[in-house]
């Protein structure tokens, strides 16, 4: 996470790459070879001079950056990478001592521009690339079992070493390149609620992966020293709450996460369910539908491809046992159908890029034509296996779009109610803008459910639950439980697809409210949509995001505290960006 910063701008700074609507579209498309978030370009090299007086032991080169989307691209930002933690707080200390800003960087895969914004030249600013060296695991038994782990690790990296221990999480994010520090900073999660009559494994959550942070290690200013320094903080401290979840308003090194026995999952596919049927409103009579899934497993999620009438539906369910039809596989990432897009969907993507939007219908049937047939040729529509390789399903190589996100917090109850209001809606408006030649959506919508951050879940004596987390329970909601999230996605730049995601955001904002639900943004995804960005809308950002976690919340224990506690710990602002000083300031 990173950006700009204050005074002491080198003298030439480095220039940003301009970034034209129709080369973010053409990166999307040609994405598919692969991913490769930044390049390395030697000191010496560099047409700038080096940020003044960085310390001389550790290495310091350019880089170019881009955000997983391909909106957020600089040819070259100034990178550190420290070996130690200590490093890193001799970073810390120099960008005080000489005015500029220090950003965490991860593997880059995040839409929020909380490491540099769109149309930044990267001044003021030092990424700290935390994948080089701090990528420290080790693996300890106990009640609960633990894994200590640097946050440069990759998802994949801690997934395959608690494996090889036998330990596992419940659930996790898809993609397995995302690093451990990036995902507990923005709050991230998978799919996944206690099925019916499932008992849950000690040591894991349904919640966000911060909530089972049990320790951690985080740079942070000391008064008494007059200097930044590294503090352990355990669960039980009431200012840890705050850097569970931080947006990048903190540099955490390292994390002690609570872990479970491993499980083994099965993974089932279905592409026949009527989305009149899966997002039927409740009491309709439909038997077949997201929420049943949902009782019966407790892990789903829906992609639903636009102007097709069948979602791809997978539901995980635990089965220590292999089912008799079920394939065994070994290693994750078993969908290369949908992370290689063939040439017949990539000349539609072309054509639509080059302005001809009518071709999303048949963009779309092609996508769910596509999975119908890989999921067939690749006997890959029941699998089992251990966790790790049937919750890490995204690879690098998947096409590249832009996301809305938001969480709806809500009772279990109500799963379908939220599933079939929004879902009604979104078809809805994606046909009243066809209907105006308007093609807003290429890519699909998401739907997944979690349970919420709950201080049960959690081994260790704890203050409470992640302040900042997306699905921080609600005291004065006991009866919410689980929170839906709902994600739309679409390439880069697609014409009208900022005035769509901004009704989509206010109605969303709008329905989901009251005694019913409550709506919080995905941190890493997008939100605050004007008509032309995200990102952008001030009473969201300034107001209503903070409201949402205000609301329910004992007035010392809520945003404010959240917001005034990070301050204290970086008073000045070594930790943000544009957009946190904004949102946290």
């Amino acid at each position: 996470m990173a950006e700009f910063g204050p005074a002491a701008e080198p003298a030439a700074a480095p220039r940003a790459r301009k970034t034209s609507r129709r080369s973010v579209l053409a990166a999307a498309a040609a994405g598919l070879a692969g991913w490769t978030p930044l390049s390395r370009i030697s000191a010496a090299a560099a047409a700038t001079p080096t940020p003044p007086n960085f310390p001389a032991a550790i290495p310091l080169y350019r880089q170019a950056y881009e955000n997983w989307s391909g909106e957020i691209a600089v040819d070259d930002v100034w990178t550190a990478a420290p070996a130690s933690p200590a490093d890193v707080v001799t970073i810390a200390n120099w960008a005080h001592a000489n005015g500029y800003r220090i950003r965490a960087r991860g593997s880059g895969h995040n839409w929020s521009p909380l490491t540099l914004p769109a149309g930044s030249q990267g001044a003021g600013v030092v990424l700290v690339d935390t994948t080089e060296h701090l990528t420290a695991v080790t693996v300890a038994a106990g009640s609960p079992a633990t894994v200590r782990t640097q946050t440069g690790v990759t998802m994949e990296t801690l997934l395959t070493r608690l494996e090889t221990a036998g330990y596992g999480l419940t659930a996790t994010p898809a993609p397995g390149d995302l690093t451990v520090g990036g995902v507990l900073a923005i709050g991230g999660h998978g799919t996944a609620i206690p099925a019916t009559g499932e008992t849950p494994v000690p040591g894991t959550t349904y919640g966000s992966l911060s909530n089972l942070i049990v320790s951690f290690t985080a740079v942070v200013w000391d008064s008494s020293a007059n200097a930044y320094a590294l503090r352990t903080f355990s669960r039980s401290e009431a200012a840890s709450k705050a850097f569970l979840t931080h947006l990048g308003r903190a540099f955490l090194t390292e994390v002690v996460l609570q872990v479970g026995a491993n499980q083994r999952l099965r993974c089932q596919s279905w592409f026949d369910i009527p989305w009149t049927q899966l997002f039927a409103a409740p009491g309709s009579g439909a038997t077949r539908t997201f929420a049943s899934y949902a009782e019966s497993a407790g892990r789903v999620e829906a992609i639903w491809f636009p102007f097709t009438d069948n979602p791809w539906l997978k539901v995980w369910s635990r089965s220590p046992s292999r089912p008799l039809l079920s394939r065994t596989v070994n290693s994750p990432y078993n969908y290369g159908f949908s992370d290689n897009l063939p040439k017949q969907a990539t000349d539609l993507i072309a054509q639509i890029i080059a302005g001809n939007g009518s071709l999303t219908p048949t963009f779309g049937q092609t996508q769910i034509a596509l999975v119908g047939t890989g999921l067939i040729t690749t006997a890959t529509y029941d699998i089992w296996g251990w966790s790790k390789n049937l919750l890490l399903y995204v690879r690098p190589t998947t096409l590249r779009v832009t996301a809305n996100g938001y969480a709806i917090l809500t009772s279990r109850a109500n799963i379908q109610r939220v599933v079939n209001e929004f879902c009604t809606y979104y078809r809805s408006r994606l046909t009243a803008y066809q209907d105006q030649g308007r093609y807003p959506m290429n890519g699909p919508v998401e739907i997944r459910v979690t349970g919420l951050d709950a201080t049960g879940d959690v081994g260790v004596t704890s203050a409470g639950s992640p302040q900042l987390s997306a699905v921080r329970p609600r005291p004065d909601h006991s009866d919410w439980d689980v929170a839906v999230w709902l994600d739309i996605l679409t390439v880069p730049g697609t014409p009208y697809s900022n005035q769509f995601f901004r009704e989509v955001e206010a109605w969303i904002f709008g329905n989901f409210s009251g005694n019913y639900a409550a709506v919080r943004p995905e941190w890493s995804k997008g939100w605050a949509y004007t008509t032309t960005a995200a990102w952008a809308d001030g009473p969201t950002i300034g107001t209503a995001i903070p409201n949402a976690y205000r609301a329910g919340q004992p007035a010392a224990d809520n945003w404010d505290t959240a917001r005034s506690t990070l301050n204290s710990f970086d008073p000045h602002r070594i930790f943000t960006t544009p957009l946190l000083d904004a949102l946290v300031p």
